[in-house]
Parts: structure tokens; sequence; C-alpha cells
């Protein structure tokens, strides 16, 4: 496994978390950093190591019944604590919501092997914000969260989504968790935090046999330190076990059917939950919808063609200001910010904190800022630094808040679970000369980033357990409506999927809702989109299929 370092997270590709749920810590990082911010950002929206034998990820046939001693547990809630290093550094606990409803935490007990429901345990991390029905309301029942990822701690990450969410928390539990594998939830951790800053730091497209030689032993060591450090649970964290575990904790919450939102690589979970129980299916939104017909490189290259147009937009609007130091085209920023990395890759750049602007963290930096409009401005500060300062501290502090770095150099265990994860899922197992294959096609789609998404696709070759499938099973005839939300502007998980998954899910499930916009996700940026899934989940009205957000 050649471990590129920044193998851009674009949901079993880039699908990240929704970014909304992290402006503030991007700009508590930059702040920190002591780089002067827009005057927007004040209020900004809320890796050859032996491998092991192959261990099969867990098939989705029929499964023994659980054991009493899970599915008749008592959640035992209790005020939350700050939440760990591995799901938020450096975080503090969370705060009441507005209207003074506490935040509580509580352990759902989940097997580690469903094939073996009556063995060893774990325990999956969840937050709630108990619903506040007022003039007469009914409480609906609980609502659960996924942000994506996949390796987003829904502990930490719903307590900033749900700041201004009011509708939706008077009716609902609002609930989310860490799926296993992931933050306070039998956590995959590989490297410690020095080891990680390399990985992150090191190009993962090396241009002679010395940088070749120096990427293959930090790709072995981080293979090695995944398998010491995580190995009795890499077989067990694919999403075939998470959707298992969403309808266990369905069960123990008490709600017949399973009310979801999920985002990015939460679609997909959404989608797999679907599939193995469609009976069980409440009303459901698909935020940023993963492509479920696509494999490995063909969502990555899809995702490269997506993050290139994601540029070219902004690049667009930022050649209209005197002062865009990307040009005044999008043929000369093209050219710029590739000159730019180029320079990087022989020459990084300082910053304050003593690490080095490396193509590789400048290339994460670039991918962070087109994930939401957004971050538009911090781009844009970013490349200004550089131009009249040489230095790169706006950038890294982008690839930081992309790779969940806090500015005291601690992680958390993105993405070390999102590898994880995604090799437990999928079978693809790419070689060096399938990369050179292919690389033609990838620059094609993006002159910037397609290199380095097409070396991203070695990220589980040697991985020690085999994957589920090609992709993901989410046909559920039979299943309530599911509104799928795609955004036509949306980079990681480009909108094409919003309609390869209504047709996968079948007829008379999904329902399609197109948002004419730009970067991930679309619920909370747009008061059409917002308007219309708020009535479907509070309401039971689904939108027209196929209806439109301008």
């Amino acid at each position: 496994m050649i471990h590129n370092g920044h193998t851009h997270h674009a949901d079993a590709g880039p699908g990240r978390k929704d970014p909304r749920i992290a402006l503030v810590a991007l700009s508590t990082a930059l702040l920190c950093g002591s780089v002067a911010l827009p005057a927007f950002a004040a209020a900004a929206p809320p890796g050859h190591a032996t491998a092991a034998p192959g261990v099969a990820a867990a098939p989705s046939g029929p499964r023994a019944p659980l054991p009493a001693s899970l599915t008749d547990q008592r959640l035992t809630w209790r005020t939350c604590p700050a939440p760990t290093p591995l799901q938020a550094p450096d975080a503090r606990a969370p705060g009441a919501l507005p209207d003074g409803t506490p935040w509580e935490c509580a352990t759902l007990k989940v097997p580690l092997d469903y094939a073996h429901p009556d063995g060893e345990t774990i325990g999956l991390a969840l937050i709630r914000a108990k619903a506040r029905p007022k003039d007469g309301q009914k409480r609906i029942g609980s609502l659960v969260f996924n942000f994506g990822g996949p390796g987003a701690s829904g502990v930490a990450g719903l307590p900033s989504f749900a700041e201004g969410d009011k509708q939706l928390h008077a009716r609902y539990d609002l609930v989310s968790f860490d799926p296993r594998g992931v933050g306070a939830s039998a956590p995959v951790r590989c490297l410690g935090d020095k080891d990680t800053d390399a990985l992150t730091q090191f190009d993962g497209t090396p241009d002679d046999a010395k940088e070749l030689q120096a990427l293959t032993a930090l790709s072995e060591k981080y293979l090695s330190a995944c398998e010491k450090n995580s190995g009795k649970v890499l077989a067990h964290v694919g999403t075939t076990d998470s959707a298992r575990d969403m309808d266990l904790l369905r069960h123990v919450l008490g709600d017949d059917k399973l009310n979801y939102f999920g985002m990015s690589y939460g679609t997909q979970l959404g989608g797999v939950y679907a599939h193995l129980f469609p009976r069980n299916v409440g009303r459901t939104v698909f935020d940023a919808v993963m492509d479920p017909t696509q494999d490995v490189a063909q969502g990555a290259l899809a995702q490269a063609k997506g993050f290139q147009l994601a540029l070219d937009n902004y690049l667009k609007d930022c050649g209209k200001r005197p002062d865009c130091p990307a040009g005044g085209s999008v043929e000369q920023g093209r050219k710029r910010i590739s000159d730019l990395l180029d320079r990087l890759d022989a020459h990084p750049l300082p910053t304050q904190d003593g690490r080095k602007l490396t193509k590789a963290l400048a290339t994460t930096g670039l991918i962070s800022a087109l994930y939401s409009k957004d971050l538009w401005p911090y781009l844009t500060q970013a490349l200004q630094e550089i131009e009249q300062h040489r230095t790169g501290n706006v950038l890294v502090a982008l690839a930081d808040f992309y790779s969940e770095r806090a500015p005291s150099g601690h992680y958390s265990n993105l993405d070390d679970a999102f590898t994880a994860i995604s090799c437990a899922d999928r079978v693809q197992r790419y070689t060096e000369k399938d990369v050179e294959a292919m690389l033609p096609k990838f620059r094609a789609a993006s002159p910037v980033f397609g290199e380095d998404m097409a070396a991203g696709l070695t990220a589980c070759t040697g991985w020690p357990v085999k994957g589920e499938s090609r992709d993901p099973d989410v046909s559920a005839e039979g299943a309530s409506p599911i509104l799928l939300v795609g955004n036509t502007g949306d980079p990681a998980t480009p909108y094409a999927g919003t309609r390869h998954m209504a047709e996968e899910l079948g007829e008379g499930v999904g329902v399609q809702l197109t948002y004419t916009g730009q970067g991930h996700g679309s619920y909370g940026d747009d008061d059409c989109v917002t308007d219309a899934v708020n009535t479907y989940l509070l309401d039971g009205t689904v939108p027209r299929d196929r209806a439109v957000c301008d």
C-alpha cells in the first residue's frame, strides 16, 4: 500500500463531513495562528509490513438474532464530557442549546462481529438533545444524524450543527453517534501525531527513486501501526456493520422506524440501512448524495472532475475582483495554481508553527476550500499570503481543517477511520501499474488535482482486510420515501450520484430535489432546500420528485 498522506476523502473517495459543522473550528485555528481573517469570519455559520491474511468483511446476509443482553439494554444518559482527542482534539464539552436543552451522552453496546452476536461487544458513543415540543406540538421520535467521512464523529459534530436548528429540535430528539471505528467507538488508530504530520506533508506522487523509497517506508510504517494498534476491529468497521448498529440503536431508543438524516458518506450508510431494513425506514433525508453505482476508480475520477469544476467556479468568481491573486481568467488561474504546486514540490514555504507548506499540504488546503463557497475568501487570502509574504499559514490552516488537526498538533482519527472503513467496504486493490494506466484520464479530468487523486487509488493496496463488494447494494423495495438532495456544484459527491441513488433505491423510494448551487451539501445553505427538508421531516410531506431549488 502506497499511502500518499492526502488521499482525499470525498466519501469513499472525498465526501467528508458537512463543512458547516466545522467552520467555527477553522476560524479558531486561524486565530490561534495569529493569521488575519477575512471580515466575514467572525460570523461564520453554524499508508511494507507483512500483511495479515485477508479477512472478509461481514457480508450483508441474514444474521442470528441478537441476544436480549443487547436488545433489552437501557441507555444511561449523562452530562456530556469534553470530546476525546480522537473525536475532536482540544474541543470543549458542548454547551446547552439556545433554549437551554442540555446535551446528554451514553454508550450503546453492539456486537463486535454480527456473525457471533453472543460474543465480544464494543461500545458506541451516543449524544442527544431531547425534543421540546411547543404550543400543542407532539414529539415525533428520534432523528439520527450521520455527518459523513466516513470517519466523522457525530458526538462532536451534532452540537455545532444543531445550534441554529430550532424546528427539528422542537419535535425530535436529535441523536448522533460515533460509528464503529470512529472517535470514541472502538476507534481505529494508526500513527501518532508527529508521524501523521510527516505523512500529510509527504508528496504522494514521488518524482524520483529516493522519494519513492521514502514514501514506501512511510506507507509500511502506517500499515504496520494500523495492524498493531487496531487489528482486532479492522474487519468489523464496514458500512454493513454500522447499518446493523443503527437498527439496534433504533430499537433501543424505542422507535418503530428509523428517522434519519445522512450527509455525504452518511447517504451510503443510509442506503445500506434501507437495503437491509426497508420496513424500518422512517422519514429519511440524504444530502450530498454518494453514487452507489461507481467503483473506487470511477468515484475518484468523478471527484477529480468535480473538484476541477469547483476550482474553476472559484477562479471565475475571483477573477471578477481587482485584487484576485489568481489572475483574471480561469485559464490564467489554473496555470498559476499548477505552477505554485510545482514550485512547492521543489521548495516548500515556511509557516509559523515550523511545518512546511508542501505540495501535498497545499493540495489538501485547496481541496478543503472548495467544500463550501463560504471558504472561498480563505483561499483568496491564502493565495495572497503566498504571493505577498512567501509564507503558507492560511493554506496549512485549511489543510488542517480538512484533516481535523488542532492547533496543538493533535489529530482526530478521521483519516484512520476513513481508510479502515473504505477498505473494509470496497474490494478494489489497485496496483501502481493500474494507476499509471489511468493517469491520462485523471489528468484530463483535472489538470490540478487529477494526478494526486489517481495516486490515492492505492490507499487500500496491502490492507489486511478484504473488502466486501465492488459497490454498495442500496436496493430498498418497500421502503418509505427517501428525500435525496443533490447540489449541481458539489465537488465531493457530484450531482449525477443523486439520480443513480434514486434509481438503485427503486421505484417510489428515492425522491429527488435539486439545488443549483456551489459546495458540498445544501441543507442550511439554501432556504428553499431547508424548508423542503424540514417540511418532510416534520409533516411527512414529500416534495414533488425532481423539484428544483434555484
